[in-house]
């Protein structure tokens, strides 16, 4: 990396350790790396997450930072909760924003705490050069393991301000995902296998209606679909287009009637569901969506990175 000023985020979330800078131009230097999950299971326990968050953070940093002089970060950025409402926590995010702080009082610069669900959305909006975003009101779609909502944002401090508008009821749509593939003997995480086994049928492919409470989805009912179809001896790439297919449509639905509710707002999705190409392809033809390129969906600290740049920038005029 050449010489330059730099502003480092972090995010330690439930399944990624993850560390980026990015440098007054722009250009974004990640690290991350999953969290370590056993055979056979479907998730970690939060005292897991912290365990393996506190060994991998250290090296990932260093990684990080190993050829430029870290006298030139001007700013720390962490997220230190799920969402930016009152009462969100989990552990994990422990683990993150003690390192920060610890970076911060030795550098003696500024720290700016944000949420990880803030990260997503911004994550999004630096890959898919959607910037004007920033300036008004648009529908977020944060859709992962741990989270299916969307979300009324509009820019505050230099995150978001968010309204939840519609989420599930229920399961999350990566825990569909994750589910129907540990089923199917795919490893944990399972989007990008699934994917694949899915992009390999070429049949016919109808999907029961997805069930909607308002604009609230319930996702439930795709495990127990998808577990009838491997009893009746589907193929994998049967399960796996179907599982996709509806999780799509169930989304769409609820993007249909939010833009009903809300009007035609700018439409923005993020997390690791939405990296999926057979889902993103849908909105985009459809919507003409932004979304995040795939290496800024999954759990991710650039968008932490990105918003301490901004934030930073502020501070100084």
């Amino acid at each position: 990396m050449a010489i330059n000023m730099y502003y480092l985020g972090i995010d330690t979330s439930n399944y990624t350790t993850s560390v980026a800078l990015i440098d007054e131009n722009g250009n974004v230097y990640q690290n991350k790396k999953l969290l370590p999950v056993k055979e056979g299971e479907i998730g970690l326990r939060q005292s897991d997450a912290v365990f393996h968050h506190t060994a991998q953070l250290h090296t990932l940093y260093c990684e990080l930072i190993k050829d430029i002089n870290p006298a030139d970060i001007k700013a720390v950025g962490v997220s230190t909760r799920p969402r930016p409402v009152e009462g969100s926590y989990m552990p994990c995010f422990t683990v993150g924003h003690n390192t920060a702080r610890v970076i911060s009082d030795t550098l003696k610069v500024p720290l700016f705490e944000f949420s990880h669900q803030e990260g997503h959305i911004a994550a999004a909006i630096y890959s898919s050069n959607a910037e004007e975003l920033f300036s008004g009101k648009f529908i977020a779609f944060h859709v992962s393991g741990g989270t299916t909502e969307a979300v009324l944002a509009e820019p505050g401090n230099f995150g978001f301000k968010l309204k939840l508008i519609a989420e599930t009821l229920d399961l999350n749509a990566g825990q569909a995902i994750d589910r129907t593939g540990v089923m199917l003997g795919l490893k944990f995480p399972c989007g990008k296998e699934l994917e694949k086994l899915a992009l390999n049928y070429t049949g016919e492919l109808k999907v029961k209606k997805p069930t909607l409470k308002g604009e609230d989805c319930c996702l439930s009912g795709i495990e127990n679909i998808c577990k009838k179809l491997y009893e009746d001896n589907y193929s994998k790439e049967y399960i796996s287009a179907y599982c996709l297919k509806y999780i799509e449509q169930t989304l769409s639905l609820m993007t249909e009637r939010l833009l009903e509710k809300y009007g035609r707002l700018s439409l923005l999705y993020a997390g690791g569901v939405m990296s999926n190409s057979i889902i993103r392809k849908h909105f985009e033809e459809r919507y003409g969506a932004s979304f995040a390129e795939h290496e800024f969906s999954c759990d991710n600290a650039a968008g932490i990175a990105y918003l301490t740049l901004r934030k930073a920038h502020y501070d100084k005029s």
